[in-house]
């Protein structure tokens, strides 16, 4: 059992230790040591306690990816007070119910948000305002605070709140692609066993790493990679704070050389088309690429594979989980599936009585693991539906393969029934990016003239294919699908578009598409 704050064994150990003056995080201004990090860490609970934020109360994190966020987010933890990163594309409407439902009472805000948020902002007692850059912002409302003024109203030494392994550390708001988001009770061991489990026995990151996540930090996929990974271990992140675009990553990964690398499978899509694509994807020290948020075509491993050199770890990890909780690994790779259990971690799929499916056979992924989070803020009848005992109910739709591993099949409420059949959308999605002409693809149901649901696809064609007759091509699209995964899952309606609804993680809003 972890005893204590999570931030003795993550920030402060490293300064023990001897080894304070290792780099830890680096954004495009500023870097950022070990002994930086704790003494700024102090200044911030010092700071949050001076402006009577007490202990359990939550702290909003509306932050881009800078040297500030993890000052905020442990010296929150530090403080006793409960960080809450999110998404910093979320629409205001969103976030103002977000600060309604965690009841906020700080926020913590990078200086470009500012302006479009300013009117859920106004109730908030303490607003703190961080400028990228490290420089003092211009503050619209003379009772906020910048960043760097805040720190310095904080003593140098701050004692640093005692915690049990058991007491909730930190929130995380899933994603809401289908409803409100729901707040995310993770606690002090969770961290830990997340860094124990995925971090050292699958990423095996070391301490002479350079991780750069191209998923962001308020995420739980992103927080893993950036923060708890790399601190795990005494290695240092490179934080990219603007919108991780093809030509942004590159850049980063050509300047930074990082050794790990972290994306989602819609950004690996992108990298590929790009022209700039080649060994390394840039950088001359890269050694592992993970991936998670949605399942990786096997189409896109094999191709990255081959133009970069380097596999792509693709796994699954859930907010409720922390991160990756089954995985493919350096010496067990199997393109087209999520692998197999994590070390620490124990899945089973059920059918729709709890009973166990038979190998070959859909059914929903349910995990055991310490990393499970405590439960939802305020929503009870959700929590006792996905937390049942030691299980974590997910969602989503696998089946097992007789050898073991564990193949996605789509989101429990996305399965489509076809002629009496189940089909799995990421199967057809993942039969048309086979094809050459298709960067990206998504699959829904949709109601033919009998009112019967059949498979609609929409798809982002390769640049190469934009010229070709759309109604040619999509005669061969559908061909090619009958030919991949059978002639009753083909797409019955294909439409081409320029782009997907999507989540700041990358994830395509199905449920977006229902509605066009």
């Amino acid at each position: 059992m972890h005893t204590g704050n999570a931030v003795h064994w993550f920030a402060d150990r490293h300064v023990t230790e001897g080894n304070g003056a290792r780099r830890a995080f680096q954004d495009p201004w500023r870097t950022l040591s070990y002994q930086d990090l704790h003494a700024a860490t102090c200044r911030f609970a010092s700071a949050l306690r001076g402006a009577g934020i007490g202990r359990e109360r939550r702290v909003v994190l509306l932050l881009q990816d800078t040297i500030d966020f993890p000052i905020a987010f442990w010296g929150t933890m530090r403080s006793g007070a409960v960080p809450v990163p999110i998404n910093t594309l979320l629409t205001a409407d969103t976030v103002d119910y977000i600060l309604a439902d965690s009841r906020a009472d700080a926020v913590v805000i990078s200086a470009p948000l500012v302006p479009a948020l300013l009117p859920v902002l106004k109730g908030i007692r303490t607003v703190i305002v961080s400028q990228p850059d490290g420089s003092e912002p211009a503050v619209p409302d003379p009772v906020w605070l910048g960043f760097r003024g805040f720190l310095s109203s904080g003593g140098a030494e701050a004692a640093t709140a005692e915690a049990s392994p058991d007491e909730v550390a930190f929130w995380l708001y899933s994603s809401g692609s289908t409803g409100a988001p729901k707040g995310v009770k993770h606690v002090h061991s969770s961290l830990r066993c997340s860094a124990d489990t995925y971090g050292a026995q699958v990423l095996g990151i070391r301490p002479d790493d350079v991780m750069f996540s191209a998923a962001k930090a308020f995420h739980a996929y992103g927080l893993g990679n950036s923060v708890i990974f790399p601190m795990s271990i005494g290695a240092a992140t490179v934080f990219l704070p603007e919108r991780p675009t093809p030509d942004a990553v590159l850049g980063m990964m050509r300047e930074h050389n990082p050794t790990l690398f972290g994306g989602v499978p819609t950004l690996y899509a992108a990298l590929l088309a790009s022209p700039y694509i080649g060994p390394g994807a840039g950088s001359a020290r890269l050694r592992r690429c993970i991936s998670a948020g949605e399942a990786l075509p096997a189409d896109i491993g094999t191709r990255w594979k081959s133009l970069v050199g380097v596999d792509i770890l693709d796994g699954i990890g859930s907010t409720e989980l922390l991160h990756i909780f089954i995985s493919n690994t350096p010496d067990d790779i199997r393109y087209g599936t999520s692998g197999k259990p994590v070390p620490g971690y124990e899945a089973r799929i059920i059918d729709d009585h709890d009973r166990p499916a038979r190998n070959g056979e859909a059914g929903e992924l349910v995990v055991r693991g310490d990393s499970a989070a405590e439960g939802y803020w305020n929503q009870r009848a959700k929590s006792r539906r996905t937390f049942q005992g030691e299980w974590t109910y997910t969602g989503d739709t696998y089946i097992r393969d007789e050898d073991g591993y564990y193949r996605f099949q789509g989101r429990s409420d996305e399965m489509l029934k076809v002629s009496g059949v189940w089909v799995s959308p990421f199967e057809v999605e993942e039969a048309l990016i086979s094809h050459p002409a298709v960067l990206e693809a998504a699959v829904i149901g949709r109601q033919d003239k009998d009112g019967l649901v059949k498979p609609k696809a929409f798809v982002i064609l390769q640049e190469s294919a934009r010229d070709e007759p759309v109604d040619v091509l999509i005669a061969a699209l559908q061909t090619h699908v009958k030919e991949r995964v059978g002639v009753w899952k083909y797409p019955r309606w294909i439409e081409v578009v320029d782009s997907f609804p999507k989540t700041a993680t990358g994830k395509i809003q199905r449920f977006r598409l229902r509605e066009v």
